[in-house]
């Protein structure tokens, strides 16, 4: 008897294919499925990031020349907690969190010193960051303003996706509603004010790192991005402007023929979607995505291991057509990367780009019986899922009714389920293992952070005009109960030296927090 094999998504693979689905479409052109360019990498190779934030904003913007030097393309930046769930670093709930998982950033001045001596016309910036990202944003742009920098021509993204926060994540600060009152608020702003910024990137990416298959991370990863299309639809914006704006952010895994798949289904579905919603300008339907190697792939044993995932990964992002991608550091499953493996990650991505051949022709695995089927089949079974939310009422319902969460949970589940019996083999974790003794030199943030800190913030408030500040932060508070849109209201906000914890309490008097 043949055994049987599935992919993590379940999806049975057969021994051997003869045929696939007829090839109908170039590179190009709708529904996107070979890639959203004629000519993909031989044009140009996709950006690449290094995601990197952590201390202060002095130590995050050291880390960022470096990166500079060696070749990335684009910042990514990377937000302590307290920063990305609207605390200042001097809040009682911010002890033991600045500066921990990313840059504390509580004020306009720490974002100055972020970018010092880089101009924001030059530089593409990826920011993770979603219930502040508003104010995130605003810093961002008040800097370009003191630049001197043209807006429209300021490119680059922010999050912004906090459905996947309700779903995944938990990183969220106010209800759904007004959550997703704010980032309309972004798009029709950003539509006007900053023409060539992604006003939102939606994530699939910590839902895989959640649990998720590879099916339901695009499956729930597109629900989201309906429902915020049908927001920015019912708020009167149109279609073919914000949804050239829309990109997305995708994981990648080890199953290397799945994930190109998943990469290709997609666009295809995207494209269907946005059509079905009105979309007429081939831009409005065009998904475009940032990956990042799965962090929740990493080990803590045998960690050079990690190497030959995040090349696999890189690889699966790069046939699959990714615009832009962050590899991992070897290091991560013990500690922030280390500058040595952050410069091995990057590195990773230049000899695949420069050395492998891969970028060489468009959609190189195009044609095999095996991806096309593939493709496929994963198409089938998250249009399945899809329409289980659709019945729902949508991804916000869906959340609501905690169905998103459950599915994710269940998967992640029985994928744990399957280590522990040895049916899924983790080289050195379930295999293959080895008696090591602990070498590697971890990277660690020293909690004296959050005084430094703390110091900036009073002589901060101790120097601005306090009753600027107060009469932007009430603006606010008025806008937030009016239905005006916050974004210059926000910014005007920054630049009278409000800070981020202080907005964010002016909108929790007004939206609450969500429980």
């Amino acid at each position: 008897m043949t055994k049987k094999i599935t992919t993590d998504s379940n999806i049975e693979i057969a021994p051997v294919y003869f045929e696939g689905p007829e090839m109908k479409e170039s590179p190009g052109s709708f529904p996107y499925t070979r890639g959203v360019q004629p000519d993909m990498y031989r044009g140009r190779l996709w950006t690449m990031r290094q995601y990197a934030g952590f201390s202060t904003a002095e130590e995050s913007n050291k880390r960022y020349h470096y990166l500079l030097s060696q070749g990335v393309s684009g910042l990514s930046v990377a937000f302590d907690l307290p920063t990305q769930i609207g605390y200042d670093s001097d809040h009682p709930l911010s002890e033991g969190e600045v500066g921990k998982v990313g840059v504390a950033i509580d004020s306009i001045d720490d974002m100055e010193t972020l970018f010092h001596n880089i101009k924001l016309e030059e530089v593409s910036t990826s920011m993770t960051i979603n219930a502040t990202g508003f104010i995130l944003l605003a810093f961002y742009v008040a800097l370009a303003k003191r630049q001197g920098a043209d807006l429209s021509k300021i490119t680059g993204t922010i999050q912004n996706d906090i459905l996947k926060e309700y779903a995944a994540r938990g990183t969220y600060i106010y209800p759904p509603k007004p959550s997703m009152r704010i980032i309309t608020d972004i798009f029709e702003w950003c539509s006007k004010e900053l023409p060539k910024w992604n006003t939102i990137s939606i994530s699939g990416y910590h839902i895989r790192e959640a649990g998720s298959t590879a099916v339901q991370e695009i499956a729930f990863t597109l629900s989201n991005g309906k429902a915020y299309v049908e927001a920015a639809l019912a708020k009167g914006l149109d279609i073919n402007v914000f949804g050239k704006r829309l990109s997305f952010f995708f994981n990648a895994h080890n199953n290397l023929f799945e994930e190109v798949a998943k990469f290709r289904a997609a666009r295809r579905m995207w494209a269907q979607i946005m059509k079905g919603l009105g979309a007429t300008d081939p831009k409005a339907m065009m998904l475009r995505f940032h990956t990042q190697t799965g962090g929740s792939t990493l080990t803590a044993q045998q960690p050079f291991n990690n190497v030959s995932r995040v090349t696999i990964q890189t690889l699966a992002a790069v046939l699959g057509g990714t615009q832009s991608l962050h590899t991992n550091g070897y290091d991560e499953a013990l500690s922030l990367p280390t500058e040595e493996a952050a410069r091995i990650a990057l590195r990773t991505q230049q000899v695949v780009g420069f050395e492998s051949g891969v970028a060489d022709t468009v959609d190189p695995l195009a044609g095999s019986f095996f991806v096309e089927n593939l493709t496929a089949e994963v198409e089938q079974k998250a249009l399945e899922l899809i329409a289980k939310i659709d019945a729902m009422g949508g991804s916000v319902s869906a959340i609501e009714r905690g169905f998103i969460q459950d599915e994710i949970a269940r998967s992640a589940y029985e994928y744990q389920q399957k280590i522990e019996s040895g049916e899924k083999i983790i080289v050195g974790v379930n295999k293959y293992q080895v008696t090591e003794p602990s070498h590697l030199a971890g990277f660690k943030i020293d909690d004296s952070i959050r005084n430094v800190q703390t110091d900036k913030l009073n002589a901060l408030k101790s120097s601005r005009n306090h009753q600027n500040a107060k009469h932007c932060l009430d603006e606010i508070t008025a806008a937030a109960t009016d239905g005006r849109n916050l974004m210059p209201l926000v910014i005007e906000a920054v630049e009278n030296y409000c800070t981020l914890g202080e907005i964010s309490d002016a909108l929790r008097s007004v939206f609450g927090e969500h429980k």
